[in-house]
């Protein structure tokens, strides 16, 4: 989880996505983008995170299809954070889980080197790190069946009706996550813009594969799971009387 809008790697180019529309083609090379470049002045800690922290725990594209259990040298269950901003909700959730693996998603460098630095200064070894686009982490990195629980945390929601194509809560972005969770798993999603809760239900129960978990009662939401650390940015929007909305699907098949 992060502060608004930082998660989903809010550090590329806001141009427009005008790649190649080729439906064969990853998703990541289709005009199709997982975030937006945003600069960010660097600190000691996030340059210590970067350059020391970095050779440890972080992992690239170049190091191709991974085989999880020698990455984190264990069998475990294994959750995926695309976006996970300044890594407070990560970093948690990793320290309070350490019979849990964890892969954070981000290309925020700011973001990238304090999770970093905080996860070394708590002797965190659950935690593996990629700065990349999360659908190329997703196409290239990660075998299908393999990841238990996928968390997507207040993702831009772009609001603008003409940038609705941007939002990465898409059908084609929907099937990819469900070949990578083992049957059973989950995909968690929240976001604090109604309209984009409204439209992440409406793509989610028309999506092949998936149930709601919701109970009857709140559906299609559910009430934030307590292992959702609730971060500043939606404290202050609880005490302003801004509502927050949790979905959680399972895959079906």
């Amino acid at each position: 989880m992060i502060e608004p809008y930082d998660n989903v790697g809010n550090e590329e180019t806001a141009a427009e996505n005008s790649g190649p529309e080729n439906p064969d083609a990853p998703l990541h090379r289709r005009g199709i983008k997982s975030y937006v470049i945003r600069g960010g002045r660097m600190t000691q800690a996030q340059t210590r995170g970067l350059e020391a922290i970095w050779p440890r725990l972080g992992v690239s594209l170049a190091d191709g299809l991974q085989d999880l259990d020698a990455l984190f040298g264990r069998r475990a269950s294994r959750v995926v954070e695309i976006g996970f901003g300044m890594g407070n909700s990560l970093i948690e959730q990793a320290e309070s889980h350490p019979e849990t693996d964890f892969i954070g998603i981000e290309v925020h460098a700011p973001g990238v080197g304090k999770l970093l630095d905080e996860a070394d200064k708590r002797g965190l070894t659950n935690l593996r790190i990629y700065r990349e686009d999360a659908l190329a982490v997703l196409e290239q990195c990660l075998p299908e069946g393999s990841i238990d629980t996928l968390q997507l945390f207040f993702p831009d929601p772009w609001p603008k009706k003409k940038h609705h194509k941007r939002r990465i809560v898409q059908p084609a972005f929907v099937e990819l996550i469900r070949t990578r969770l083992k049957p059973g798993g989950n995909f968690h999603l929240a976001t604090d813009w109604e309209a984009y809760a409204q439209w992440m239900a409406e793509l989610m129960d028309a999506a092949p594969g998936f149930a709601n978990t919701a109970e009857a009662s709140s559906a299609p939401y559910v009430p934030r799971p307590a292992f959702r650390p609730l971060t500043k940015f939606e404290a202050r929007g609880e005490r302003l009387g801004h509502g927050v909305w949790d979905l959680i699907y399972q895959r079906s098949d």
